[in-house]
């Protein structure tokens, strides 16, 4: 009953924030918006959300609706040649960078890419129109199903045995299995995917600034950006910024609620036997399932593999390439290091917090960690060109703001590694480091690293990949002096220079693609999984 009655005064406190957010935002609408403009404002306003949401709402729908039957297939079919690299390739799209995705997605589906060539050799006069909603729903489809495949092959995997061997006892089909254990799975693990792959998809910014083809799809990020950096609107910035806060601050309470119970399949052994789809059209249904599935997710990375080689000619000037990539590696490896650092201090102090039983600290601390899930480059940005409006130039001081800006958006996955880590290794040694007189500089060196030196290489390098792939803070701070792969790669295919565009993007995924090898295996260590 305890229990209850707190998580009821939990929602209802969350309710309150939220909805003092909410009017705190509402009275700064009207303030702001006077005179004949305010119309005009709020049905920009209401365009925007509007567009955002329904976007979001699709993307998720889609890639859920693509993942289940792709799930299922993979935990029925065990044993296949060729699974363990599915697995992998699962991954992929987690450390690829956006932009790079995006131009392996044009290659396929654009005007003169995949799609249309084959339907030019069989005759049919159709171009695909990517650019716009179509365009921007395939995008997130591409980096979200592979997400939800992997949050949900630990849920089917953790099915006791026993569970499929007493169905197939009791002689039951695949509607009866489905119906009896896998429905009440998803139930319980769906909603919590659901908000996770809808947050990431509402507060897109590279997704819809390159595919989204006009003002009709703009999203929240977009048009903060837009008022920013091209307008210099710092109040239409402000009011969105604020608007995008209050909605991503539930989001990111249910990511942390629903996400405790989720684990992110990390091993390419994500099957358990099963005694149910035996027969010859379950199994065709399935490799046919899983087939579309690895078609969908390799064209991209084949069509730029194959356009990056064949572009090599027409890339950009070598010096300009070269001075590109030096910028990515170094604001890569900056953000990723500063991200590291505070986040082993944050999970260590919240581990301390827990184990003297301050709960609610830990759980403040962990939000607090967590702030990139629901404050995005474009509102943090925005503060930043409020606090510094007529007083600092923002653009000399553009590699810390950058680096800053992606240490922040990497924290919440340095969190999501270290924080079991640190939980296991504090459960094995504290008690007997204690008892021993093992403290400070010396157990770090003989105890803490070892034990943890291999999750806070994958930290780093994630961190690092993801700092080096962000487009939000380089496009909001980034000027002539300061240009990495991912706004080089930006403004050429802004230029529809494809060819010179498929060298970029390939250079950037081989070098983030070596830079998380490289780390992972320098820092983590050999023993690598």
């Amino acid at each position: 009953m305890g229990a209850f009655s707190a998580s009821v005064l939990t929602g209802f406190g969350l309710a309150a924030v939220l909805a003092g957010f909410a009017v705190a935002v509402f009275v700064l609408l009207l303030v702001a918006g006077g005179g004949g403009e305010s119309a005009i404002s709020f049905a920009y306003l209401g365009r925007v959300l509007g567009f955002t949401l329904w976007q979001a709402l699709l993307s998720t729908l889609l890639s859920l609706l693509s993942a289940v039957p792709m799930t299922r297939a993979l935990a029925r079919r065990a044993a296949f040649p060729g699974r363990a690299w599915l697995l992998r390739m699962c991954a992929l799209p987690m450390v690829m960078p956006t932009i790079v995705g995006i131009f392996g997605i044009v290659a396929v589906y654009g005007g003169s890419g995949y799609l249309a060539s084959a339907a030019a050799g069989m005759g049919v006069d159709w171009q695909p129109r990517l650019y716009g909603l179509g365009g921007i729903l395939v995008a997130h489809v591409f980096f979200n199903l592979p997400l939800a495949i992997r949050l949900l092959l630990p849920a089917y995997a953790a099915v006791p045995p026993e569970s499929w061997r007493l169905a197939a006892q009791l002689g039951m089909g695949g509607r009866d299995v489905f119906r009896f254990i896998e429905l009440p799975l998803l139930r319980q693990q769906l909603p919590g995917i659901a908000v996770i792959v809808f947050m990431l998809c509402f507060t897109t910014f590279a997704v819809a600034l390159t595919l989204g083809g006009g003002p009709a799809a703009t999203t929240l990020e977009v048009a903060i950006y837009q008022a920013l950096r091209f307008d210099f609107d710092l109040r239409l910035g402000a009011m969105l910024a604020l608007l995008q806060v209050v909605l991503c601050a539930g989001g990111a309470w249910a990511v942390w609620r629903a996400g405790r119970e989720m684990a992110l399949g990390t091993s390419t052994r994500l099957s358990i036997r099963r005694y149910d789809g035996n027969g010859l059209q379950a199994r065709l249904i399935d490799y046919a399932l899983i087939l579309a599935g690895a078609l969908f997710l390799a064209l991209p990375v084949v069509a730029l593999l194959q356009r990056g080689i064949a572009g090599m000619k027409a890339a950009a000037a070598p010096a300009s390439l070269i001075d590109a990539s030096f910028v990515s590696l170094a604001l890569g490896l900056a953000g990723g290091a500063l991200a590291t650092v505070c986040g082993y201090f944050l999970a260590q102090a919240r581990q301390r917090l827990i184990a003297r039983a301050y709960r609610r600290s830990a759980v403040f601390l962990g939000l607090v960690g967590r702030f990139g899930l629901f404050v995005s480059p474009m509102v943090i940005g925005t503060g930043i060109f409020l606090a510094a409006a007529g007083r600092v130039d923002l653009y000399r001081l553009a590699m810390p703001g950058v680096m800053i800006l992606n240490a922040a958006m990497a924290l919440p996955f340095v969190l999501g590694i270290l924080e079991p880590a640190l939980g296991v290794a504090a459960e094995r040694h504290d008690k007997l480091c204690a008892a021993l007189g093992i403290k400070g500089w010396h157990r770090w060196r003989e105890i803490d690293w070892p034990t943890l030196r291999r999750p806070v290489g994958t930290a780093l390098a994630l961190a690092s990949v993801i700092s080096m792939g962000d487009l939000g803070a380089i496009a909001l701070f980034g000027n002539q002096d300061l240009v990495n792969l991912t706004l080089l790669l930006y403004g050429q295919l802004g230029a529809y220079r494809l060819e010179g565009a498929a060298s970029t993007a390939l250079v950037l995924l081989a070098l983030t693609l070596a830079a998380y090898a490289t780390i992972e295996r320098v820092v983590g260590g050999r023993e690598l999984h």
